[in-house]
């Protein structure tokens, strides 16, 4: 058990978590206009009343229509609740084990709801030099994540002939879109089972023995 992390040391997560809230928003009536209009009748205006938000705003988000279309993908941030990861790995008693439950239950939610899409995005980025940004971006804001909260902890955290850079690396290969659809699609395992799992491998591959 460590003591509870810097809440300082989150503020840059927390501004992301809020304007990744806006950002989806939009998004999420963008989605709607785009299925019940057509791409063609969906006008920027339309969407920012749709959403709440100012024409400014949502030209400050994503720039034009074709920004609109890639957004579609920032709704998975708000879905999986960002906002809730950045409060448990604030929380006094965020012990490293606690704070990777934490990433793994954002990842668990963010692929249980969205998984399906982050493969579309990922498979259309291939033609696609936009979308292919767009899914690359995702996994750097996820990286950027981990580093922070792997720096946080106190040296002799991580086991032994393990730095951060390889920390990353491993949650990286464990946590992602292809191994929760492997083991909930093909080996039929439940969400629930998968993030459990994830927990437990992750403090075993991760912290020192006895952390």
């Amino acid at each position: 058990m460590v003591d509870g992390p810097d809440r300082r040391r989150y503020e840059s997560l927390r501004r992301t978590a809020q304007a990744k809230e806006t950002r989806a928003q939009i998004a999420v009536a963008a989605r709607e206009l785009f299925i019940s209009r057509g791409w063609a009748a969906t006008t920027i205006r339309d969407v920012a009343e749709l959403a709440g938000v100012s024409v400014p705003t949502v030209y400050s988000a994503y720039q034009n229509k074709t920004g609109l279309a890639l957004a579609l993908a920032d709704a998975a941030n708000l879905s999986a609740d960002l906002t809730r990861m950045v409060a448990e790995l604030e929380a006094d008693d965020g012990s490293p084990q606690r704070q990777l439950a934490a990433m793994a239950g954002y990842d668990r939610r963010l692929f249980e709801l969205q998984g399906e899409l982050i493969v579309r995005i990922r498979e259309a980025g291939r033609s696609t030099p936009e979308l292919a940004e767009v899914y690359r971006n995702g996994r750097r804001g996820a990286d950027q994540t981990r580093y922070q909260v792997f720096e946080s902890w106190p040296q002799g955290t991580l086991r032994p002939g393990l730095d951060i850079d390889g920390a990353v690396d491993i949650y990286a290969a464990l946590c992602n879109v292809d191994v929760y659809l492997t083991l909930t699609v093909e080996r039929e395992w439940n969400p629930d089972r998968v993030e459990e799992w994830w927990g437990g491998v992750l403090e075993r591959e991760l912290l020192a023995p006895g952390r």
